[in-house]
């Protein structure tokens, strides 16, 4: 009996302790949040707000550009002179400018075969075209099978070469400049530069260098990317409508307003000249690509996109062989889409981190520039920048993953409904032109888009701030077919993976706290039903912290 009463007595002890502890959790909380939490909530609705007008109205400018551009044809043929290059009885072959290809690579074993063919299967005169395979490769191994591929195209009398350097200094920007100080490079006018998994059509020399021979004003030709794996999983078809609306909607309005958009680092062609009057190849943020756009923007030169451009029959002899009453888009490069979460994510924080580091490094020197126009400063710096680079992450992931839920726990400070449903509505539904075909997928988009956001959001302050990892480049794993061939394996075994391999904790802490920011919405009959949005991305989050998300290459 005694024994009864005395764990009763403690159970009662513990469970006073409990009640007086979430007391004063409350009590506490009662007293900072008139003072201290509702002020600041209130005052970081405001700027997540605005910084949500400023998204929407940049694209429902695009929006209506776009509208302009496909109403009146302005397509780059009808902008700027095109004209097939014809043969010279006079001047023969020199006639055509002289070419180099660049294929910087770093250990890819999986793709360097499809590059390499590509890049050697390209339609232009055999003595006007020089192929240059960089090689950073860390790997013995590979090294030799790339130095051997490009041996075995030598042998069939491609004029390519195979060039090594002793460091990995500035990455791919230092391989590219190391690249252009050999002596066979001062002959050339153009380079055109294909990363390691980018496949371009036999004749896409032909279609995009005539608008750099007949505009002098042209620095750039860039082609837009397609995807040979979109399909392979749902994180694939999500990059595709996120890049697909890069490219439709983004660059096209660029090319066809200011004549400026970033340089994608690949399936472009630069006018060496341009090149060099910019200051050529710098490795001072991870966006050398971007980096030498502004630069050679800043010194007056012009940027061409070939998006939409489509087959015209061409009368060149050049082209006999050519299927030339198709209609493909000609400023297509196939490539490869990051399908594993690790990948990408690399390659994410990389995007974000550079583009926030340059707008740090750039900012004064465009606004002192005296070459171009106020009003393209101010689309460079705005629109390019801080919206699209800086704002554009922030205010997704703070405003509708941090913010937002917090308003369930504060009911004093409220969002309006054109702020939290009809803006980012809009701005959804301006993003699915790019990708028709996956109109249906929006709403896992949506969800997906906000759990980046949150990798995207802290490589921007890292970038902005210059922090410890504002220069860290890994570059980007290629699969090729290596899933197929592990896959048409006899005898699968069951992948093997670390717990630290799958399981993301930011991802998993983001998705608590939204978890319970629902169920505080459904336990206080919160009247706006965030809770519906709240455990929806919550579970995406749980999705992607838990490693559920793109493929899984097995390590056996």
């Amino acid at each position: 009996m005694d024994s009864l009463s005395t764990t009763t007595t403690v159970s009662d002890t513990f469970q006073g302790a409990r009640d007086d502890f979430t007391w004063q959790i409350g009590f506490l909380w009662q007293q900072a949040k008139a003072p201290l939490i509702v002020p600041l909530l209130k005052f970081a609705v405001v700027v997540c707000l605005a910084m949500s007008l400023m998204l929407f109205i940049e694209r429902v400018y695009m929006g209506v550009v776009i509208v302009f551009v496909k109403l009146f044809g302005r397509k780059p043929d009808k902008r700027f002179k095109w004209e097939p290059l014809r043969d010279d009885v006079e001047l023969g072959h020199s006639a055509y400018p002289m070419v180099l290809v660049q294929i910087p690579m770093y250990n890819e074993k999986e793709v360097y075969q499809l590059s390499i063919g590509a890049a050697c299967g390209l339609s232009w005169r055999s003595d006007r075209i020089i192929i240059q395979v960089l090689d950073d490769s860390t790997d013995d191994a590979i090294k030799e099978l790339v130095q051997q591929e490009c041996q075995r195209w030598a042998s069939k009398g491609v004029n390519i070469k195979y060039e090594i350097r002793g460091n990995r200094n500035g990455y791919k920007a230092g391989a590219l400049k190391e690249g252009m100080k050999h002596s066979y490079v001062k002959m050339c006018d153009y380079v055109v530069i294909f990363d390691a998994d980018f496949q371009p059509e036999p004749d896409f020399l032909w279609r995009a260098i005539p608008f750099l021979v007949h505009n002098p004003e042209i620095a750039l030709v860039q082609a837009r990317w397609t995807f040979v794996n979109a399909d392979e999983c749902l994180m694939t078809r999500m990059q595709e409508m996120s890049l697909d609306y890069h490219f439709t909607v983004e660059q096209e309005v660029g090319s066809s307003t200011y004549a400026f958009f970033g340089f994608n680092g690949t399936a472009g062609v630069w006018r060496i000249s341009a090149l060099n009057e910019a200051g050529g190849w710098k490795d001072r943020t991870t966006v050398e690509d971007m980096d030498l756009a502004v630069r050679a923007s800043l010194k007056g030169w012009k940027f061409l996109y070939l998006g939409n451009l489509k087959q015209k029959p061409i009368g060149s002899a050049s082209f006999k062989n050519s299927s030339t009453n198709s209609r493909i888009f000609i400023g297509e490069v196939k490539n490869e889409l990051p399908s594993t979460f690790k990948a990408f994510r690399y390659q994410q924080h990389r995007w974000s981190c550079g583009p926030a580091n340059l707008f740090r490094k750039m900012v004064m020197e465009i606004l002192r520039n005296k070459k171009v126009s106020l009003w393209k400063k101010f689309y460079v710096i705005y629109s390019f920048f801080f919206v699209r680079k800086i704002v554009g992450h922030i205010v997704t992931f703070v405003f509708y993953c941090v913010v937002l839920p917090a308003t369930v726990l504060v009911p004093e400070v409220e969002v309006p409904k054109w702020g939290a449903v009809y803006i980012p509505s809009i701005i959804t539904l301006l993003n699915a032109v790019g990708t028709p075909r996956s109109f249906h997928l929006l709403m896992f988009w949506i969800l997906f888009e906000n759990v980046m956001s949150l990798h995207r959001t802290k490589a921007t302050f890292i970038g902005l701030f210059e922090a410890g990892k504002v220069n860290e480049w890994v570059v980007t794993e290629k699969l090729g077919d290596t899933l197929k061939t592990k896959s048409g394996a006899k005898t699968p075994r069951k992948p093997r993976f670390r717990i630290g391999e799958r399981l993301h904790l930011l991802e998993l802490v983001v998705g608590m706290y939204l978890f319970f920011c629902g169920c505080y919405d459904v336990a206080f009959g919160g009247k706006n039903r965030y809770f519906i949005y709240l455990f929806l991305q919550s579970i995406a989050f749980f999705v992607v912290g838990f490693g559920y998300v793109g493929t899984f290459v097995p390590t056996s």
